[in-house]
Parts: C-alpha cells; sequence; structure tokens
C-alpha cells in the first residue's frame, strides 16, 4: 500500500508542481485571475487522476480485485497528501524563480475588479486594509505553507472520496484477467 501511495503521490505531484512552474513562469507571475483558477483548478483534476489510478492498482494488483472503502480512501488520501506537498514546494519554487509578490499582485487584481464593479470608495477602502492585513500574514511561511496546501488537498479528498466509493465496488472497471 505505501509503495502505491509513494508512487502515484509522486506522479500526482509531479503533474501539479511541473504544471504550476510552466504556468506562472510562462505568464512571468501571476496569469490574469479569470484564467488563473481555471488553468489551477483543471491541472489539478489532471495530476489528481493519479489517485483513482492509484487506488485502481492498489486494489487489482496487491488486493486481488477487491478493496474496501476505507483501505481505497487511505490510498487515496496518501496519494493526495504527496501531491500537496509537491504543491506547496513548486509554489515556493515559483515565487523564488518569478520573483514575485504574489499577495501584492493578488491585491491589486481584487481592488481593481471591484473598482471596475463600480464600488463605493468605503468599500474600496475597507477591502484595501483587509487585504494589506492579508500580505502582511501571507509573508509568513507559517501562515502561507498551510494556505497553499489547502488550495489543493480538499479537491485530493473530493477525488478520494469518489474513486474510494466508485473502486470498493470490484464490478467497476474489473481487473484483467490475462
Amino acid at each position: 500500500m505505501w509503495r502505491t501511495i509513494l508512487k502515484f503521490g509522486l506522479i500526482a505531484g509531479l503533474v501539479v508542481g511541473g504544471f504550476e512552474i510552466l504556468t506562472f513562469t510562462a505568464f512571468s507571475g501571476l496569469p490574469p485571475l479569470k484564467y488563473g483558477m481555471v488553468i489551477g483548478y483543471t491541472t489539478m483534476l489532471i495530476a489528481l487522476s493519479a489517485v483513482f489510478v492509484g487506488i485502481k492498482r492498489h486494489r487489482d494488483v496487491d488486493r486481488g480485485g477487491v478493496i474496501g472503502f476505507w483501505r481505497a480512501l487511505g490510498v487515496g488520501l496518501g496519494v493526495s497528501f504527496i501531491a500537496g506537498i509537491f504543491y506547496v514546494v513548486a509554489w515556493e519554487i515559483v515565487q523564488a524563480i518569478t520573483h514575485m509578490d504574489f499577495a501584492s499582485s493578488y491585491a491589486q487584481a481584487i481592488i481593481a475588479s471591484e473598482k471596475a464593479n463600480g464600488a463605493s470608495a468605503e468599500a474600496i477602502a475597507k477591502l484595501t486594509a483587509e487585504l494589506d492585513a492579508f500580505k502582511v500574514q501571507y509573508a509568513d511561511p507559517m501562515f502561507r505553507l498551510p494556505m497553499t496546501f489547502v488550495e489543493i488537498f480538499p479537491v485530493g479528498v473530493l477525488v478520494s472520496l469518489v474513486s474510494a466509493g466508485l473502486l470498493c465496488n470490484p464490478r467497476i472497471l474489473p481487473a484483467r484477467r490475462g
């Protein structure tokens, strides 16, 4: 089980981390907000497809074609955890390579968006104060690292739950006997 978790966690981590580094270096920093989230979460789902494949492999090869929900969920969460670690490390690499000040860029984009939507001067002032506090928090690695991990791990939990729910039924994509 641990070998499967490590193998597919590394695959998922390399995919999500590699795409993250490529995306941010291609945009020379922060991609446009409307595309950044779509690119990011699509990449996460592609990478986390390794959860499904890892659970299926563990079920079919290591467990003789049968796996319980909790064991399948454990494999999925393990793969997701390793992918999350790679995601966090890749984010730190992106910031080091691009010298990007994410918190400031993010704050400027949010304020510009609110101004474009016609927000009042009071609302902009309040938002600016909140985002200034966010910038201070984000500079602290003890805040930034877990916050980055929490971007991907809930997606991994969801993929793990769905995969475990499907693959605990041995009739779904049964192992091929040859």
